[in-house]
């Protein structure tokens, strides 16, 4: 006679087959964890580099650029967003602000809040001008000859 084979107990094949889920299961969360954990270095490296880029910049600026930033609170280049100014001309100046002015007056359904972005935004570029006029006088004093 021959010998029959015994089959295994189902409660010890599902076990192996436990540990077995168990190990990928593992592996799957060691993978997934590396790879969230390379995407947010790569996020932070990125964000340490436009930061210090926009350091960089803020250094560039001239002395009393940065103090007119510091005391009206919004940069020069934001001013000119939210006028939708691209060169420093008064007279561009002027209509955009008015314009945006009125559009944003609250009697006309605007917002108080836009409309007092555009009045700080109009302050901070006049004060830009008037500190690019006075470089200018500044410039041509000193290319002067004295007689």
């Amino acid at each position: 006679m021959v010998p029959r084979r015994r089959r295994p107990r189902p409660s010890l094949r599902g076990g192996h087959e436990r540990r077995d889920m168990a190990k990928y299961l593992a592996q799957i969360l060691v993978v997934g964890a590396q790879v969230v954990g390379r995407a947010f270095a790569r996020a932070l490296r990125q964000e340490f580099a436009a930061s210090r880029a926009a350091a960089d910049a803020r250094g560039r600026v001239e002395p009393q650029s940065a103090a007119a930033t510091a005391i009206s609170g919004i940069s020069l280049q934001e001013a000119q967003q939210i006028l939708n100014i691209t060169k420093l001309s008064p007279e561009e100046i002027q209509k955009n602000y008015d314009h945006l002015f009125k559009v944003n007056d609250k009697s006309v359904g605007g917002s108080f809040y836009l409309q007092s972005k555009v009045v700080r935004a109009k302050e901070r570029l006049d004060e830009e001008l008037r500190i690019q006029a006075q470089r200018q006088r500044e410039r041509e004093q000193g290319q002067k000859p004295e007689t």
